[in-house]
């Protein structure tokens, strides 16, 4: 590719005020980014953080990237301290990806007030960081953090540390809006000028902005036109304080407004899934007023609105809402969808091109559900699970029927809380009754159905719950709610994810409780 779209969404993304990602949910990320087509996965800072360091060596054997590369994140070696010595640098080599992102200070103060140390000694960091990493095969990528401010400070310090990058072999320094506050025209003057000082051409550089003055997308785009090749962003903006600039609309606004190369062929049309299955994994609700993306970017009103696009929808849609994979609406009416629940049920296994009343039910049924607050664009088993339900013939027999179940909290004089479920189930003609306690009114449930079905399905042995992710949703009727659980599930070899929803926090999960186990048992008897 022309350009090079570098993703930081587990890295700076999950700075984030409320998103902790488990090593799982890191693995399902990176994938997804990957099937967007970007071209860089920063999976975080191994050395500095355990669940990233956990993340690296697992991505060695469990993550197949298509598309992208994977990068492991860190800092330049410690004021004082031989490169060769500094365990973090150590750290960056161990964790095995063919490229690392160093971040370097490049703003004088910072390395005055913050490293403590002087601006030539802040250089040889730069330099002997770069070299080391570079002498044992790496491409390295240089953030060079706080970089606009310190130019605006001192222009020919920051220029010197890109240079000094540039001169050890890096072969990209990231020029930073750490802080977040330049606008545009800034952006463009900076880039001009660095390259002037430094003799660099402008196509090393790369961009990396902040949302603090909601100009971070903007201040991308402003880069690019500049010359640059380079740049950051984070799904759905994710980020610390306002966040990051947003990979899907600066993808889509560099590629269907400028007409630039950036992602493979045919992987814009998959912005809309991805954004809203990162937005699941993350447990955070989906931006719905989200540019090309949001439920809303393509809805419209009844009146003048209505009228024109039944002559032409380009009239008020500044795309074609299909590029990036959303629909357009009318109203408060969601359009069918027919074509994305047949290609999502093509990537399952499932074709449905010569099931038209099958593909037609599933539809109606999603846009049902959905009504209602279901979502499946994060919980893939249990939307397979749904369309072989409405397949003649293809769906998995369930593996058991539900007489009742009955959930009791004790909280005791010492302060204990202990959790007893009871379920009556009949499995494989047997009616079996099972109490157990957890800690917690779902993982008691878990465990009595477990131990009632663990005679007659030994395979559940392996099962283990991964994670377990509530969300409450406003009601559709006054001060109503409804709770969506997405439950994660493993087998110690494949994850899947399932979903339930109820306004019973205990019923929504078991929705997904007997989805997990539905479809691991069914997994568990057919072809890999």
């Amino acid at each position: 590719m022309d350009y090079q779209v570098f993703d930081t969404t587990l890295r700076d993304g999950g700075q984030r005020e409320g998103i902790s990602y488990s090593v799982v949910d890191k693995l399902a990320v990176a994938r997804l980014l990957d099937e967007f087509g970007v071209g860089f996965i920063e999976g975080g800072w191994p050395g500095a953080m355990p669940k990233d360091t956990e993340f690296f060596e697992r991505a060695k054997t469990e993550l197949e990237l298509t598309n992208a590369v994977l990068v492991a994140f860190g800092a330049t070696r410690r004021a004082g301290l031989d490169v060769a010595e500094d365990p973090q640098v150590r750290a960056l080599l161990e964790a095995g990806t063919p490229v690392v992102c160093v971040v370097a200070k490049s703003d004088i103060r910072h390395v005055e007030r913050a490293l403590r140390t002087t601006a030539e000694e802040n250089l040889a960091m730069v330099r002997d960081t770069v070299t080391h990493l570079a002498g044992h095969g790496r491409r390295v990528f240089v953030d060079c953090e706080h970089f606009f401010d310190g130019f605006r400070h001192d222009p020919d310090y920051t220029a010197s540390v890109a240079k000094a990058a540039f001169d050890a072999g890096a072969e990209r320094v990231v020029m930073c809006d750490t802080n977040g506050g330049m606008l545009p025209s800034m952006i463009t003057e900076a880039v001009r000028d660095v390259v002037r000082r430094t003799g660099v051409s402008v196509d090393r550089f790369g961009i990396h902005c902040q949302n603090d003055t909601a100009c971070a997308v903007a201040n991308t785009v402003a880069a690019v036109e500049a010359g640059v090749k380079h740049f950051q962003c984070t799904a759905n903006g994710y980020g610390e304080r306002p966040g990051n600039a947003d990979l899907f609309a600066t993808v889509s606004n560099l590629q269907l407004k400028l007409g630039l190369n950036v992602l493979p062929d045919g992987c814009l049309e998959n912005a809309t899934r991805v954004s809203t299955a990162l937005a699941e994994i993350a447990n955070i609700a989906p931006d719905t007023h989200q540019a090309y993306v949001g439920a809303a970017a393509f809805a419209h009103k009844a009146g003048l609105h209505a009228s024109a696009i039944k002559v032409d929808p380009l009239l008020y849609n500044h795309v074609d809402p299909a590029v990036v994979g959303n629909d357009m609406r009318i109203l408060v009416t969601e359009m069918a969808g027919r074509a994305s629940i047949e290609l999502k049920s093509r990537e399952l296994g499932i074709d449905l091109a010569g099931h038209p009343e099958t593909l037609s039910a599933v539809t109606r049924r999603v846009k049902d559900l959905e009504a209602g607050g279901w979502s499946f664009e994060a919980a893939d088993a249990s939307f397979e699970l749904l369309v072989r339900r409405e397949l003649p013939g293809g769906g998995f027999a369930p593996p058991f029927a539900l007489e009742s179940y009955r959930v009791q909290v004790e909280h005791r004089e010492d302060g204990a809380v202990i959790s007893e479920a009871t379920v009556k189930v009949r499995a494989r003609g047997e009616r079996v009754i099972a109490t157990a306690e957890g800690n917690g009114p779902v993982n008691a449930l878990d465990e009595a159905l477990r131990k009632a079905l663990l005679p007659h399905f030994p395979q559940l042995k392996s099962f283990e719950l991964a994670d377990y992710k509530v969300r409450i949703l406003e009601g559709s009727h006054g001060s109503g709610a409804v709770t969506r659980v997405l439950l994660e599930t493993s087998d110690g070899e494949r994850d899947w994810t399932t979903v339930g929803v109820h306004e019973n926090v205990v019923e929504a999960s078991w929705h997904a409780l007997v989805d997990a186990l539905t479809y691991g048992l069914a997994r568990a008897t057919s072809p890999a």
